[in-house]
């Protein structure tokens, strides 16, 4: 791999110029999040029931006392790949990334992920892979998400007790900022290392979600999994079709 050794000096003054940058681009991102914050509300009608581990909850009920909710959509049944042994690849790093949740708890907001498998497989599932939180109820009917690595947050009413839904719901690339290793290998040298980069020449790079697996399944040098790769492309086709 060809790198470029420079002195300090001449470190520092690159070091300036992408600063310039790094401001404008938090600028931007907080001008976004300032117009989402402004976007309209839709009252959520639909009565939605989940098997939690305490038992019945409605919507309102996953609240859990808060005035927000993140509802992560994660894809653990019948027909996923990995099932039974394991949940989606994606929804699954995720996962393995969520923090102590007293930080969100502390801002009045919840977290949970919901699927469509039993609370026994949940259990089972969150035992294997040592996931301590979030919640992860079981829908009885469908969740307010769909498609491909989905996430919605709701905000309940504060003049009545009903869930209203805030204009915040992502899919796909929006919701890849929801697992840390991406983020946190934006800030190296060599990136995420995927071929949708602009990188050096001679940086190695690999296709975007292939390099992915569960955390207990990794292999140096391994393949990535077809049934995987036959997944994500899948995936992505859906969310490029979507987005136009």
């Amino acid at each position: 791999m060809k790198t470029n050794v420079v002195s300090a000096q001449e470190w520092e003054a690159a070091r300036q110029q992408m600063l310039v940058k790094e401001k404008a681009l938090t600028r931007a991102r907080d001008a976004l999040a300032a117009e989402r914050r402004r976007m309209p509300w839709q009252a959520v009608e639909k009565k939605y029931e989940f098997d939690g581990p305490a038992g019945k909850a409605s919507l309102v009920d996953l609240f859990d006392g808060r005035r927000q909710l993140i509802v992560y959509r994660a894809f653990f049944e019948p027909g996923v790949h990995g099932w039974p042994e394991h949940a989606c690849i994606g929804c699954s790093l995720g996962a393995d990334q969520v923090a102590h949740l007293a930080h969100l708890n502390a801002r009045d907001t919840t977290l949970v992920y919901a699927s469509r498998a039993p609370q026994t497989d949940i259990a089972r599932l969150k035992t294997r892979m040592g996931w301590k939180s979030p919640g992860t109820p079981s829908p009885t009917a469908s969740t307010p998400t769909s498609g491909w690595m989905n996430g919605t947050a709701t905000t309940r009413s504060s003049a009545t007790a009903s869930a209203c839904s805030a204009p915040t719901s992502s899919i796909a690339a929006a919701t890849r900022r929801w697992a840390p290793p991406g983020a946190t290998l934006d800030m190296t040298a060599l990136g995420r290392q995927e071929t949708w980069e602009d990188s050096p020449e001679g940086h190695p790079q690999s296709r975007p979600y292939k390099w992915w697996n569960w955390h207990d399944l990794y292999v140096p040098e391994a393949a990535p999994d077809p049934k995987w790769v036959e997944v994500s492309d899948a995936g992505e086709a859906a969310f490029r079709k979507q987005v136009g």
